[in-house]
């Protein structure tokens, strides 16, 4: 049983979230690269597609990339998302949650984001976690892995 890394990141609302504050309940979450672009549109809407469903398995889902909380805030606003975002400028969470680093994008060698989802208990025990996750399947993967749990 692996506890996750300590985090500290500000959502949309710019209300403090911790892995202490978050301690007592389960949840999800979902690293992507950039509010309002095409493909990681298709990976948050495809989550928000599913809050009730994990709010039914007692799971929150929250999702994680580099924006700061402006553009979180527009972008919730915009969508009328039902999750939250937390804003992580400094990649900080990106880095200790290994959703970071070097990849292949278009054929070349960039650094970015990887798109990863973890499940976390309520004790913060990471219960699963989900690679090289697709943006349009995000939903159907949290659905997938909330059955198996």
């Amino acid at each position: 049983m692996k506890t996750i890394p300590p985090f500290t990141a500000l959502n949309q609302n710019g209300i403090e979230i911790t892995h202490s504050s978050l301690l007592g309940y389960k949840y999800i979450l979902f690293f992507y690269g950039q509010d309002d672009t095409p493909t990681c549109n298709k990976q948050v809407f495809t989550a928000n597609d599913v809050v009730e469903l994990a709010a039914a398995k007692g799971f929150r889902i929250f999702g994680v990339s580099p924006d700061k909380p402006a553009k979180h805030k527009k972008f919730v606003d915009k969508y009328g998302l039902k999750i939250d975002l937390l804003a992580d400028p400094e990649k900080k969470m990106m880095y200790d949650f290994e959703a970071y680093g070097p990849k292949i994008f278009m054929g070349k060698e960039v650094t970015g984001v990887y798109r990863k989802a973890y499940f976390i208990n309520e004790k913060g025990v990471i219960l699963h976690v989900a690679e090289d996750v697709t943006a349009a399947k995000q939903g159907e993967l949290i659905t997938e892995v909330l059955a198996s749990l």
